[in-house]
């Protein structure tokens, strides 16, 4: 495709300079824009094989180098060096760091007894999530038949990926006693004095004092969140439902067959692959919707409410904040029993001849579109104050010389706002906006509490249910995991998916917001 612009032919398809752009229409220069961004993906996708490779192959070659340099501390040390390959911290219990050495040693200590007592017990049942089914066996002692427990899946998944953890960390700690070996011998050799335990405690309170603050949240992330992250994903290649609840009925290792299930094209009662493209496709149409009309509509009313000549500016503002001072719960709820059948809005209908009969009321939560529209725009009534408060702040801090230098070359209100305050507010407000996307994508309360996920379609009737066409991912994987059929497992792998569908989202919005590519501009 090729445009004539001022005597010049421009192929949109080629790449062109900055001044050949600049000679664009805003149509063409969007379309170039586009054209560019599709033939850019193959160089993309290659470029991240390219990345995957680099880093594949800097692991290995990192594992050599290490191996290598364990293989000479062990081979050039001297006794204590190589005691201590046994006995962790022997060399700097002999070396006169005791401390160092001791907590090495305790370390090592635990880990044994921990292996010895438990960890290789779990480690065997982790390959089948146990064998062992709840029995009875005769209890003399009560002279009757007493429960016996067998093995619970649930403990044998969780424990035997902890005991997994703790052999990597007793592995990191194994070459951290190894390197401070190499390294106390290097220091003796030097002629230099080791750091003492007072040295070591006065250190943890001063200089390395950041680290000492952030053990304590950084075990807590990994417990609450890192662990939790890790064990729904290998629920995702088990059988974990309402019937294997891995008590009564173990469940076990399936593999790939969830994943399957999920992608399997082929329609009847199992198919879940349509309901999740439906489900998914609204999902990015609601977040779409919801988070850039409470932008620029919350724009809208802050820069009229900040305009000159109007009066009771507080006012408006704090009529406007009501709404957010009242909890969603309530405001919702409410706001879904107005609209439903028998409502507020249809009582008053009724009542003033707008509606003639019962027969021709309005069903706001019963029809698909009319459903999908009202949450968007009750959304509005929810986000718009918010956005006008953050955007309040943002105006006011925009240079006023800005829109007295537009004013005095001829721009007109338009032209202001496309010129300073959008960019202004693009920049600003970029990673608030990404964060309101993602946000958006797993907004439970809007839909569940309006809606309930209705009306339910018969076309999205899975095996784990029936979906309705305003369910959103995360109030699909609620009715999933709720009930005497609870699949688990499906849920966990829709959890995987809305984790990749929004890890690709945001790290292509990250970088095309202003925030990070322009930031030079707005200094």
């Amino acid at each position: 495709m090729e445009k004539t612009n001022n005597s010049k032919n421009i192929s949109l398809f080629d790449d062109i300079g900055d001044l050949d752009l600049l000679q664009l229409t805003k149509f063409q220069t969007i379309l170039y824009k586009i054209i560019h961004f599709f033939k850019g993906i193959p160089n993309g996708v290659a470029s991240l094989f390219k990345y995957i490779f680099s880093l594949i192959k800097n692991f290995f070659v990192w594992i050599k180098n290490d191996l290598t340099d364990i293989v000479q501390t062990f081979v050039n040390g001297d006794y204590k060096t190589k005691l201590s390959f046994i006995i962790m911290g022997f060399g700097s219990i002999a070396r006169g760091q005791i401390l160092r050495g001791l907590l090495f040693l305790v370390f090592e200590i635990v880990f044994i007894v921990y292996m010895y007592v438990a960890g290789f017990h779990w480690l065997g049942k982790l390959p089948t999530l146990g064998t062992e089914l709840p029995g009875t066996a005769y209890d003399p002692r009560l002279d009757t038949y007493v429960r016996v427990d067998g093995d619970d899946s649930f403990k044998c998944l969780l424990y035997g990926v902890l005991t997994i953890l703790f052999i990597l960390a007793f592995i990191y700690t194994w070459r951290l006693n190894v390197k401070q070996n190499k390294i106390s011998e290097e220091i003796l050799k030097s002629g230099k004095k080791l750091k003492s335990a007072k040295d070591d405690v006065s250190s943890l309170l001063d200089e390395q004092f950041h680290k000492t603050l952030l053990a304590l949240p950084l075990t807590g992330i990994f417990f609450f969140t890192v662990l939790p992250i890790l064990f729904m994903i290998l629920v995702a290649f088990t059988n974990y439902d309402g019937a294997h609840d891995g008590y009564s009925n173990l469940f076990t290792w399936v593999g790939m067959d969830n994943f399957n299930s999920l992608f399997n094209l082929n329609l009847g009662a199992n198919n879940l692959s349509v309901a999740f493209g439906e489900i998914l496709s609204w999902t990015l149409i609601w977040a779409f919707f919801a988070t850039f009309t409470n932008y620029f509509l919350g724009m809208f009313v802050a820069i009229m409410i900040n305009k000159k000549g109007i009066k009771f500016k507080k006012i408006w503002r704090g009529i406007l904040v009501l709404t957010s001072a009242v909890p969603q719960f309530i405001s919702l709820l409410y706001v879904s029993k107005m609209f439903s059948a028998n409502g507020l809005v249809n009582g008053m209908l009724l009542n003033t001849g707008i509606i003639s009969d019962l027969s021709h009321i309005i069903r706001f939560w019963e029809d698909t579109t009319l459903a999908r529209v009202m949450v968007i725009v009750i959304n509005i009534w929810i986000g718009v104050p918010y956005l006008m408060l953050i955007v309040t702040g943002i105006l006011m801090n925009i240079p006023a010389d800005l829109y007295e230098s537009a004013r005095i070359d001829g721009a007109n209100a338009a032209q202001q706002f496309f010129k300073i305050t959008l960019p202004y507010m693009l920049f600003v407000t970029g990673p608030y906006l990404l964060t309101s996307f993602i946000g958006n994508i797993n907004n439970f309360n809007v839909i569940y509490l309006l809606t309930a996920g209705g009306p339910d379609n018969p076309k999205l009737l899975t095996s784990a249910g029936t979906a309705g066409d305003t369910d959103l991912l995360v109030t699909w994987l609620f009715k999933i995991t709720t009930g005497a059929e609870s699949k688990y497992y499906l849920a966990s792998v829709i959890g995987i998916m809305i984790f990749v569908v929004v890890s690709f989202l945001a790290l292509i919005v990250y970088n095309a917001i202003p925030s990070t590519r322009n930031e030079e501009d707005y200094s």
